[in-house]
């Protein structure tokens, strides 16, 4: 145990290390990941440790059941609607209802949120939301457990503002996926647009080949002929 704890803190010090260095938004984004998904596994495994010291020095001659697993299982599903004041997040896990309340661990910070359920039928469960679209209260953010479900509350910092988005991430993305062309420019402009920048991204051949295409086309249009 202390071995892999030693080697966590060592991988947490280096990620702490190149994220201070990078500058590219999508680098960081990871790193920050990695980052809180390292120091939940340390805290994980330090309170592991500091259990076992205690049942050892309690019934030393006692063989225990571990009191969490080693394995931890990543939440990729989940849902989420809103309100004036909250974003909730809906997560369903089967028998959660039933563990200790104090196994279900949710951390904040303005922009994120990390939840950690440990020793759910034999498996932890770990689900770490950064970057989220607008800034939340900390205060005022919670958690509720339901029948087979944990449900977070994200309080607003901003009221009555609506999230077309969970993350900032997710609206990049779906951003992306829009079209580039604008429905009223010029057809024609659009077409330069596209050519110029086949022009720009091609080797020589191809520029050599759109700079031809260039040239007869326009000797076309001097002529009066149309271009086809």
């Amino acid at each position: 145990m202390a071995s892999a704890l030693e080697e966590l803190q060592k991988d947490l010090e280096e990620v702490k290390t190149l994220l201070e260095k990078s500058t590219r938004k999508r680098v960081r984004d990871a790193l920050t990941t990695e980052k809180s998904k390292i120091e939940t596994e340390i805290k994980n495994k330090m309170q592991q440790k500091s259990q076992k010291k205690q049942v050892d020095n309690e019934k030393p001659a006692a063989v225990v059941a571990p009191i969490t697993t080693g394995y931890t299982v990543k939440i990729s599903n989940y849902g989420w609607d809103q309100s004036d004041k909250f974003v909730k997040i809906y997560i369903t896990l089967t028998g959660v209802h039933q563990v200790p309340n104090e196994n279900v661990q949710v951390h904040f910070t303005d922009r994120s949120f990390d939840l950690l359920v440990k020793n759910l039928n034999g498996k932890n469960y770990s689900m770490i939301v950064n970057n989220l679209l607008k800034p939340i209260s900390v205060e005022g953010s919670s958690r509720k457990v339901k029948t087979d479900t944990v449900l977070i509350l994200c309080k607003k910092k901003a009221e009555n503002v609506r999230w077309d988005y969970l993350t900032q991430v997710e609206k990049e993305c779906k951003e992306k996926e829009k079209p580039s062309y604008d429905t009223e420019a010029d057809p024609s402009e659009g077409l330069m647009n596209v050519l110029k920048k086949i022009y720009e991204d091609g080797d020589d051949d191809m520029k050599r080949t759109i700079n031809k295409a260039w040239v007869e086309s326009r000797e076309k249009q001097a002529k009066g002929d149309p271009e086809f």
